[in-house]
């Protein structure tokens, strides 16, 4: 008697459990809100963040600076060993002393050269009016032959004594104007070279990380440490290759980060880099939070969705109903072709081929 009354009230179970079943594989389209969207992941930045390097080999003697610490434009950061470059420097500035030494040398010699100049200028301009003045007697046999001729020739030696006397003062001053400019850019070069060494910021900012240790060989693709301006962020995100022609600038995002789960954060799509990294097969593009998070770090992950269009009031589907992306089920085994609009995660848009209250069923 006892089991007389269990199976039927099995069976009744399994038939409610049947229906319900049945009930959530068959809705109807509703009406509602979609919104296209573009994926997009990245982290959050500095604002003018940048790695520091150095630009010469050598082993780092000293760090000046300890992370989180607030950094001036062109404070010394580290210093790497520059015995060597030192020594050229004080070798370089030796040179420049001796040949200002030098040069007073070829300056009392330009000054005995303008002298010698002025005289020969003299004698020229004396020769040429002795000259001239024979050059017109001349015709009237007043001097002869030969004079006449002594006379040019002194005037054609004035003349060439004179342009070989400027030309030798050229000479002269061209030889102390290089030889001032050779050690004069030699020194500067050295003391450019020892100043390498002594690496700077580029600008004030925050000084996130220090990626080296005292007493390591570093070189120009040794990273030292990461700097970047101090309480101000930006995102920076890769769009893939095939989703970037529908990204403007001005675009609203919705951002979302482990650090903060379950919160949505708004931002603004504000630098597009033109170039694709052929590699990822992605573009950079860069965005700014319009009520940023209470708190920040650089290299925190973020994941957005970059606002394309949104449309209210549409006919929508669960994606997981479209067959082969086109047809919907109004029967169990009866296909209908539709006509699709936008897209979300979850929801697609109905055009055309499907009214609102029709049954669809979901495909097995």
């Amino acid at each position: 008697m006892r089991y007389s009354y269990i199976i039927p009230i099995i069976v009744f179970f399994l038939t409610i459990t049947s229906c319900t079943k049945k009930n959530k594989d068959e809705i109807q389209p509703t009406k509602g809100t979609i919104t296209e969207s573009v994926y997009a992941s990245g982290v959050v930045k500095s604002e003018n963040q940048y790695t520091v390097y150095p630009t010469v080999n050598g082993v780092l003697q000293k760090i000046n600076v300890v992370v989180g610490q607030s950094i001036t434009q062109g404070q010394s950061l580290f210093q790497i060993e520059s015995d060597k470059a030192s020594l050229n420097t004080e070798n370089a500035r030796l040179a420049y002393q001796l040949s200002q030494e030098g040069n007073r040398f070829i300056q009392d010699k330009i000054a005995e050269m303008e002298t010698k100049v002025q005289a020969a200028k003299d004698k020229l301009a004396l020769d040429e009016s002795v000259y001239k003045r024979n050059k017109n007697i001349k015709q009237y046999n007043v001097i002869s032959e030969v004079d006449y001729e002594k006379v040019e020739l002194a005037y054609k030696n004035s003349k060439s004594n004179y342009e070989a006397a400027v030309k030798q003062l050229g000479q002269l001053k061209s030889q102390l104007n290089n030889d001032q400019s050779r050690s004069n850019v030699n020194l500067r070069l050295n003391e450019k070279s020892q100043s390498d060494f002594n690496i700077k910021s580029a600008f004030s900012g925050e000084l996130y990380d220090v990626l080296v240790k005292e007493g390591t060989l570093v070189t120009p693709q040794t990273p030292l440490a990461v700097i970047g301006k101090k309480n101000s962020y930006l995102l920076e995100l890769d769009v893939d290759e095939n989703d970037m022609v529908h990204v403007q600038l001005g675009q609203t995002m919705e951002v979302t980060m482990d650090s903060y789960k379950g919160k949505v954060f708004e931002a603004t799509v504000d630098k597009i880099y033109p170039i694709m990294d052929v590699r990822s097969r992605t573009f950079k593009i860069e965005a700014h939070f319009t009520t940023p998070p209470a708190k920040l770090y650089p290299n925190l992950t973020a994941e957005a969705n970059i606002i394309i269009q949104i449309k209210k009031n549409v006919l929508t589907i669960p994606k997981s109903y479209l067959v082969d992306k086109e047809f919907v089920l109004v029967g169990k085994d009866e296909k209908r072709k539709v006509k699709i609009g936008l897209s979300d995660y979850q929801n697609v848009e109905i055009l055309q081929g499907l009214q609102a209250t029709e049954n669809i069923y979901k495909p097995k």
